[in-house]
């Protein structure tokens, strides 16, 4: 089960995305498959049967996301979290190797197509909340346990963030 937090800035992305597919996305693909439709034998019509398929999917994205939207719950930074790792937070880590990692810590629905977002849900997230700088987290893997040294916490504070 995914925790259902997001970050403000996610929860917009989100919504923007439900608008752009809903009011423009969507009723330029339900002409073209009026327009495909109207030419008759839908059966070897690539036009019909390519856009009809895209509908769907937009279809089944608008439901997602109405339902995501209406579940998921916002958490906007507060000055109480300075200091420690929480959600939303930019951590910076490194191990014994001297191998480092960014990356910032947000809800599952703004992961995808970011390899500088992990989930709150990831094994790393868990493992590193409510640490502070110099502090070490141990996180179970498929090899073993690894140890994380935390280098750097900051939280971005964008406009857009605050309520």
């Amino acid at each position: 089960m995914k925790t259902q937090l997001i970050t403000r800035e996610g929860y917009n992305k989100l919504k923007q995305e439900l608008d752009q597919l809903w009011r423009e996305e969507r009723p330029e693909v339900t002409k073209k498959v009026t327009w495909a439709a109207s030419l008759g034998d839908r059966s070897e019509n690539a036009d019909y049967q390519y856009n009809k398929k895209r509908l769907r999917e937009i279809d089944r994205r608008v439901r997602y996301l109405r339902k995501s939207l209406e579940s998921l719950r916002i958490v906007d930074y507060s000055p109480q979290q300075e200091g420690k790792v929480f959600f939303g937070a930019q951590v910076e880590i490194e191990n014994d190797d001297g191998d480092t990692l960014a990356f910032r810590i947000v809800g599952y629905d703004e992961i995808f197509g970011r390899n500088d977002y992990i989930s709150i849900d990831s094994p790393m997230a868990r493992a590193l909340l409510k640490k502070e700088v110099g502090d070490s987290a141990t996180v179970q893997t498929p090899s073993g346990p690894a140890v994380w040294y935390v280098n750097n916490i900051s939280y971005l504070c964008t406009p857009q963030e605050n309520p």
